[in-house]
């Protein structure tokens, strides 16, 4: 009978009260813990999504110091875990601290069962919700877009444009601003083509000097220089059945231009010092930050090797171009360092998401990561606030349309897609946040093409 039931866990040590609550949440499979050790094994064992903690526990019943510790621990052990404690009427500052050590309610003693119930119903919804999104982002794990997290419209035609050139033998330029993901969308583009099985090779025009740059990509002979004590391959050949990435090709040396172009109209190169043509096979992606025709308009780049390079071009839109973006991305980050540096789940005050929102981001995607990744480490209690981001109060002012049915739709828009990037994804809360039913929510969802997850 208890098999399909959800556990909750009661951390109580009065029998009296551990009969009381079990029998007033007989919806649940409870399970009861009336000290510290048994609690954490209950954890260990019965991984409870929700638990009810009195923060009374022995061997101090009459303080906090022993209850406070216990959830320090069950946080460490199962950060997912829906903490409601429970306090008494003097007891307050207590259960503040609780809050801000990771709890995810309190409710006053002595209980009323109908409202702890339904703290405890909301509890499990919200960490439902939360599986459910953990088990939609592992679904997508073996996607080539999975890099890519947005809902802008603008971004996602990137995505369907990369998902059409990709079966094709055409070379691409990926066009954007620094930061912005250029390489991202590269290894995509190699992951959904014919090639993805062979090898993936980059190379960094700006980060090579000059002078190493030609071997670099084409390699050289034993004694074609000093030092060339073996023959050696390049990077082209090394990718000859692959996808060859030229980034930051705005960079490329003249000289290197003429011989890059000869390889793309023969497809055979020639290592530094030798005399033989070697054919290779490889699909050319490059990405700049630079706007080549102006290059080529100064003479500084080949426009014929421009338009070899550009049979396929795709832009990137800026982040601070991308609805909602900012703010969705900021959750994805938060998440993944908190991971990563084996932090307990935090959340972002209103105010640090203002500033998200209202701050330019100069660079792109990468500044975000880097932010947020900072914010994460210094963030003191559950919460990161404006000031753990460190950014500035920096508004842009955007030139509004004067059609008034177009104002309508693009406002609505832009509020849903805002609300979904402020919750990360709940839809509950984001119906709540607008004002609406969930059922209208999502209705307004498919009339704009809005999808419930990135």
């Amino acid at each position: 009978m208890t098999q399909n039931k959800p556990k909750l866990l009661i951390i109580e040590d009065d029998p009296g009260l551990q009969k009381q609550l079990r029998w007033s949440f007989d919806a649940y499979d409870v399970v009861v813990a009336g000290d510290r050790e048994s609690a954490l094994a209950q954890i260990r064992r019965h991984e409870p999504a929700v638990v009810t903690m009195d923060l009374g526990l022995p061997p101090d019943p009459d303080g906090s110091t022993e209850g406070l510790a216990t959830l320090e621990q069950i946080l460490a052990l199962a950060p997912d875990t829906r903490v409601i404690v429970l306090t008494g009427n003097q007891e307050r500052a207590n259960a503040v601290k609780a809050i801000a050590m990771g709890a995810y309610d309190f409710h006053q003693k002595p209980c009323e069962p109908e409202v702890l119930n339904l703290v405890i119903q909301r509890a499990f919804f919200l960490h439902n919700l939360q599986m459910e999104n953990r088990r939609m982002q592992s679904n997508q794990a073996d996607s080539p877009m999975t890099g890519v997290i947005s809902r802008d419209a603008g971004m996602l035609k990137v995505c369907r444009n990369i998902e059409k050139v990709a079966p094709t033998s055409a070379s691409v330029m990926v066009l954007g601003e620094s930061g912005t993901g250029k390489e991202v969308l590269a290894r995509a583009l190699h992951a959904l083509s014919p090639r993805a099985k062979e090898r993936f090779v980059a190379i960094n025009c700006a980060a090579i000097p000059e002078n190493l740059l030609e071997s670099e990509l084409f390699g050289y002979e034993k004694g074609a220089f000093t030092g060339a004590a073996k023959q050696t391959k390049g990077k082209v050949e090394l990718a000859n059945g692959g996808t060859f990435f030229l980034d930051e090709v705005g960079d490329l040396p003249m000289a290197l231009q003429a011989k890059l172009l000869r390889f793309l109209q023969e497809r055979v190169i020639e290592r530094i010092g030798g005399h033989e043509e070697i054919p290779v096979d490889v699909r050319i992606v490059c990405a700049t930050h630079q706007k080549l025709k102006e290059l080529c308009s100064t003479g500084r780049f080949r426009e014929d090797l421009y338009y070899r390079l550009s049979e396929i071009v795709v832009t990137i839109p800026p982040l601070r171009a991308r609805q909602g973006d900012a703010a969705l991305l900021a959750h994805h980050f938060k998440n993944k360092f908190c991971a990563q540096e084996s932090r307990p789940t935090l959340h972002f005050a209103p105010d640090a998401i203002a500033a998200i929102e209202a701050y330019e981001w100069p660079g792109n995607v990468r500044e975000m990561e880097n932010c947020v990744k900072r914010a994460v480490i210094m963030a003191d209690g559950p919460t990161i606030v404006a000031d753990d981001l460190g950014l500035p109060d920096n508004g842009a002012q955007v030139e509004e349309p004067l059609n008034l049915r177009q104002v309508r739709d693009e406002a609505e828009h832009a509020a849903i897609v805002r609300a979904l990037a402020r919750v990360d994804g709940n839809i509950v809360k984001a119906s709540e946040m607008l004002g609406v039913s969930r059922p209208t929510l999502y209705d307004l969802m498919s009339r704009h093409g809005i999808k419930s997850s990135a």
